[in-house]
């Protein structure tokens, strides 16, 4: 039986088919795939939402400095209790010095992993299409960073 994953997956393969390829919204895709009987409308636990809800404001949530820096308050902690992966949510002011650690670690790993994907992603479609010019991207940030950093703290003076 194919998982969730691979049910959506395949309806979006057959949306893309029947609309030509043509870029879309996963919004369109479900109904589509829910009107066609491809996909039962999910029951929804209303505590599960609001939790959904509750992170996405957190990771929303900026604070200023009193050097006028914009920072992210409240940080995020995957952990697994019991074989089950939660996350554990802390403010920056007053979370644990590991916390912060393994918080910071994480979103590191993410973009690292992020970095990784784009560069497959890069050399497949450039292998895919060897007539285009190549694309190329760089992954050396600490330029971006340096210029965004000075961007925003002129921004703030």
């Amino acid at each position: 039986m194919a998982s969730y994953n691979e049910q959506l997956q395949r309806i979006w393969h057959e949306y893309e088919k029947e609309k030509g390829f043509l870029p879309a919204t996963s919004r369109d895709a479900c109904a589509w795939g829910v009107a066609r009987g491809m996909i039962e409308m999910p029951e929804v636990d209303p505590v599960d939402e609001l939790a959904k809800d509750m992170s996405r404001a957190l990771r929303e949530e900026y604070g200023t400095d009193r050097y006028g820096r914009r920072y992210r308050k409240n940080h995020a902690v995957r952990v697994t209790k019991g074989g089950v992966q939660i996350t554990m949510w802390a403010i920056m002011g007053n979370a644990p010095l590991e916390h912060m650690r393994k918080a910071f670690v994480q979103r590191r790993q993410q973009i690292v992993g992020d970095c990784v994907q784009l560069d497959t992603d890069v050399r497949v479609y450039n292998d895919l299409n060897p007539d285009q010019e190549e694309i190329q991207i760089p992954f050396d940030f600490n330029d971006d960073v340096e210029e965004n950093r000075l961007w925003i703290e002129d921004e703030a003076a």
